[in-house]
């Protein structure tokens, strides 16, 4: 849990676009790190915080779900489980083991575009986490022993977190239908019937085939600089020789020019949901340079009580408990720019739409105000400085955007990207994601007896009735 809020915060922060290179540009300032790559391609990013003796080791790989082949969808998260069974000279269960010894933490994540591992250790022991690390970058020794029951845990995770949450349910459906020919459709843990199949033969070549140091990304952060981490790296990451690793290929999303709705109705759901996924561009697929003012719609549309969606619908309207936006602008590829809202006492599903679509109307005809777009950037910008006193922030930051194609410059001119965004550049935006050219789909959330619906009739946090975007699985 401690990773996704770190997350909240890098996502923030990131600022991803491709073109330039590793070194931070004159003027550019954030976490102003230290920056090498080693001779077998391994980038490494060093930031320096002295707050305490501790050290956030993160390994980055630049593969994820969405570059799985076809019919063996989940192969990516399965293989994050493998990397804790053992190597040729680290026995199963004895990764774990090591970390406890050595007073770390230790977990790991899988996304659509990345997977990474992370260790929280001090910063005396760091070398012993890059060995490990390092270790299971090359030395992975998998049996089908370990599989069949790691296979077992992950169906029942995804019987956990997916098939016993209707909102995830929901969500995942949804996902598929906005993505009907690109990877994003297809869940990251997996389909049921696909993670049955999946087998020591696909592990092994999908780790054979992506795991190298070449196409991988390690960030440090905290008690540690570069000239006491650079002989660290060497030493261990360092003899790992660097393999041909292919390109990644996404296949692209055809014009549909239809309206499309997902229902999900349950004897689970208690409080109905609405939320509407638009398709939307992100900092590496932006092809008219939106996502910077999309994080500034997204701040003054959706986020927090003093939202526009929130002002109208649930303070002046009264015909919700909650509303909201979510926007993740990192990415390889488009993503979802999430709205949701929570009805108010007996407020039904098509009301709540209506009011929505007509705040989205408003906004379209109206415009919105230079006051509003200071206010939202003032607010965004606030977050890069309490990120600075993180460890977590600049090591998911940095990761996040290496692996997903952007640059070190573009995590440290964020702050000045969003404070150049003008009223005239948040409502291209939404003209763009909201208008008649975009492309979305509608979620609907309903208890399968309506009398048995809970309504509520005050406001409630919107945090605690958003949707989960469901883009990574942390152990």
């Amino acid at each position: 849990m401690t990773i996704k809020r770190a997350n909240a915060a890098a996502t923030a922060l990131l600022a991803v676009a491709t073109g330039a290179g590793l070194a931070p540009s004159a003027g550019a300032e954030v976490f102003r790190p230290d920056v090498f790559e080693l001779d077998n391609g391994l980038t490494v990013v060093v930031v320096t915080n002295r707050t305490a003796p501790v050290v956030s080791h993160m390994l980055w790989y630049k593969v994820g779900a969405a570059d799985e082949e076809p019919g063996v969808s989940g192969i990516a998260h399965f293989l994050e489980h493998l990397m804790f069974r053992g190597t040729e000279t680290v026995p199963d269960g004895e990764f774990s083991r090591i970390v406890q010894r050595e007073g770390a933490r230790s977990n790991a994540m899988t996304s659509w575009d990345y997977t990474a591992y992370f260790q929280n250790v001090a910063s005396d022991r760091l070398g012993r986490m890059m060995e490990l690390e390092a270790d299971r970058m090359a030395n992975l020794a998998i049996t089908d022993e370990v599989v069949a029951p790691e296979r077992n845990v992950i169906l029942e995770e995804r019987g956990q977190v997916v098939e016993s949450r209707p909102s995830s349910r929901l969500n995942e459906q949804m996902y598929a239908t906005l993505f009907q020919n690109h990877p994003y459709g297809i869940p990251i843990i997996g389909w049921r019937h696909e993670i049955e199949d999946l087998s020591i033969n696909d592990a092994r070549a999908f780790y054979d085939r992506w795991y190298a140091p070449n196409n991988a990304v390690l960030v440090l952060a905290g008690d540690i600089d570069v000239e006491a981490a650079r002989p660290l790296v060497e030493e261990t990451y360092g003899r790992i020789p660097a393999r041909d690793v292919p390109e990644r290929t996404r296949l692209e999303e055809p014009d549909s020019g239809a309206e499309f709705s997902v229902t999900l109705t349950s004897d689970q759901v208690q409080l109905p949901n609405w939320r509407r996924f638009y398709l939307a561009p992100t900092y590496t697929d932006d092809p008219n340079g939106h996502a910077y003012a999309l994080q500034v719609l997204d701040e003054l549309l959706g986020t927090g009580t003093t939202s526009r969606l929130y002002r109208s619908l649930v303070v002046e309207q009264e015909i919700a408990v909650a509303a909201g936006t979510s926007y993740r602008p990192a990415g390889v590829d488009q993503g979802p720019l999430v709205a949701y809202m929570t009805p108010r006492g007996d407020t039904g599903m098509a009301a709540l739409e209506e009011a929505f679509e007509a705040e989205i109307e408003r906004l379209l005809t109206e415009g919105l105000t230079e006051e509003e777009v200071a206010t939202a950037k003032d607010r965004l910008t606030i977050s890069s400085t309490f990120a600075r006193d993180s460890l977590m922030a600049p090591v998911y930051a940095f990761g996040q955007a290496l692996a997903t194609g952007g640059t070190i410059d573009d995590v440290e001119r964020w702050p000045s990207r969003i404070d150049a965004i003008s009223a005239d550049d948040v409502m291209a935006a939404a003209e763009a994601v909201f208008g008649a050219n975009g492309r979305h789909v509608t979620g609907y959330l309903l208890p399968e007896d309506p009398d048995a619906a809970i309504r509520l009739d005050e406001p409630v946090d919107p945090d605690a009735v958003s949707p989960d975007m469901d883009t990574e699985i942390v152990q």
